[in-house]
């Protein structure tokens, strides 16, 4: 599908929307990848599944936080290069916020506030949304059972802990080979790569142009998960420069992870734990800044790499393996979001909501939220 021309009817549309899923989009990636679906896919029909998925496989190839790429790619779908900025600044800047009011109230009173209660209602309901998504988009990209045994055999070795870049690298090789040799695609073999760990040094001033140097490295080099974050960002404000603590660095992790949008606002918390909100402003710039760069180099290249045999057989056998990882992920959820029968029975119920009614994914996070106050008030 060819880019449509920008108007201020559609930058106005992409603004409202991404506003909004920036705001409740709880879960990390793999729920914002099925709830963007649900928007620009089912809702709107901005764009076929086929095409969805070739933008979620384009965002898994370049570093960086993939679901904030997948936003900047579909704004860049609707309205060029303006709908490009316009998606990508809507989705972050409501969890910049929010994630950054959490760093103002941890300076000031040394701890996060509690907000276990929210996600306790909402982590069913994100659980529910991901495997409609999966579904959907399953039933597009597992055409065959050579693809569907890859997609398995991909989810097999990233639950084993192969490297995510890993896989989808050589899930895009293995069908690349198996077309041009008309076969069958064998079963994913893949190799992990371990992380580069850093040593300690003693602790440096911080600066903001230091703080910006960290988190666009991060930004500009990073694959996988905030877990990976995690690993990163210890190596570089912990060890290297001694700018916070191991405590800290955790506390940082978990505001990302307890905020909707985008995990990688943790650059937001941290900044704004090392330099108040002047901080906050140039961690978050730091490491978001990459991602639009990335996307306006490579989303003008995707149809024509989907035009090419050879790309195009690549890009499915990422497809293939952007949802066996998105598999894994929710399998991950589904263990953290469904703990007694309360929680239970509101995915289950969110499912049932959903597949009968289509109803709109924002307004069951909404509910789930308060369904986790009213339980909360109730135990």
């Amino acid at each position: 599908m060819s880019t449509r021309p920008e108007t201020p009817g559609r930058l106005g549309e992409l603004a409202w929307l991404f506003l909004r899923l920036g705001a409740t989009a709880f879960g990390g990636p793999a729920a914002h990848v099925a709830m963007l679906q649900a928007e620009v896919v089912r809702r709107r029909r901005w764009l076929s599944d086929e095409d969805f998925l070739d933008l979620v496989g384009a965002a898994n190839l370049i570093p960086g936080p993939n679901s904030t790429e997948l936003a900047i790619h579909l704004g860049y779908r609707r309205a060029g290069f303006p709908g490009l900025l316009v998606a990508g600044a809507c989705f972050i800047v409501p969890a910049m916020l929010m994630t950054a009011l959490l760093g103002w109230a941890y300076v000031r009173y040394g701890a996060l506030p509690d907000v276990g209660w929210v996600l306790a209602g909402v982590k069913p309901v994100i659980l529910a949304v991901v495997v409609q998504a999966l579904w959907t988009l399953g039933t597009k990209a597992l055409k065959t059972w050579p693809l569907r045994a890859l997609g398995a055999a991909c989810a097999a070795a990233n639950a084993l802990g192969v490297h995510e870049l890993a896989v989808l690298f050589a899930s895009g090789l293995l069908v690349v080979v198996a077309r041009r040799a008309r076969g069958t695609p064998p079963a994913a073999v893949v190799l992990g790569a371990p992380l580069a760990s850093a040593a300690a040094a003693s602790a440096a001033p911080v600066s903001m142009a230091g703080l910006f140097g960290v988190f666009l490295k991060a930004g500009a080099l990073l694959f996988g998960s905030g877990y990976v974050l995690l690993a990163f960002l210890r190596a570089d404000l912990v060890q290297r420069l001694g700018w916070l603590t191991e405590a800290q660095l955790i506390d940082a992790i978990a505001a990302g992870q307890v905020t909707p949008g985008p995990v990688f606002t943790t650059a937001t918390f941290v900044g704004m734990v090392l330099g108040g909100w002047t901080g906050a402003l140039v961690a978050t710039l730091g490491i978001f800044l990459p991602a639009f760069v990335y996307v306006a180099a490579s989303a003008p290249l995707l149809p024509r790499l989907r035009a090419s045999r050879g790309a195009a057989a690549f890009l499915d056998g990422v497809n293939v393996a952007s949802l066996a990882l998105m598999l894994v992920v929710t399998a991950q959820l589904a263990r953290a979001a469904v703990v007694d029968a309360p929680t239970l029975v509101l995915g289950a119920l969110s499912a049932v909501v959903l597949l009968r009614f289509k109803t709109n994914a924002t307004w069951l996070v909404l509910a789930g939220a308060a369904g986790g106050l009213l339980l909360h008030r109730l135990g």
